[in-house]
């Protein structure tokens, strides 16, 4: 059975990502991890913490992809499938699979925060 192996990133909601890229940069000292076009017109930005092994993800309030918790799962397919079974309604009717990201897919928790599973091809798998 799949299972979860850690918390990859958390996202949040900006009105400006810029202003909040240089806030968390210049004022809180993170890095930059990752700043693309996930798809036109969807940008995707990430900073980590100093010590911290999870992400924040600034995203804009209007954006297109979920402000969700990011978590890995050793099988997204089989996570799926699962969590489709257990009656939760997914976000995506398969796993999405795009070139150069984990498989992933999304869906809420019963109070309706947002999740989103990603294949963990890392090796921080805990218990191992």
């Amino acid at each position: 059975m799949s299972k979860t192996t850690r918390v990859i990133s958390v996202s949040i909601p900006v009105s400006d990502v810029d202003a909040a890229l240089a806030f968390y940069i210049d004022v809180l000292g993170c890095e930059l991890v990752m700043d693309v076009e996930a798809w036109p017109g969807a940008r995707y930005v990430e900073v980590l913490p100093p010590g911290s092994s999870v992400g924040i993800v600034l995203l804009p309030q209007d954006s297109e992809i979920p402000i969700a918790v990011r978590l890995g799962t050793t099988d997204a397919e089989e996570a799926h499938d699962r969590i489709r079974a257990s009656g939760v309604e997914l976000h995506n009717d398969e796993v999405l699979r795009w070139e150069g990201v984990e498989p992933m897919f999304s869906f809420e928790d019963p109070d309706g925060n947002g999740l989103v599973y990603l294949e963990d091809s890392s090796d921080q798998t805990p218990g191992e």
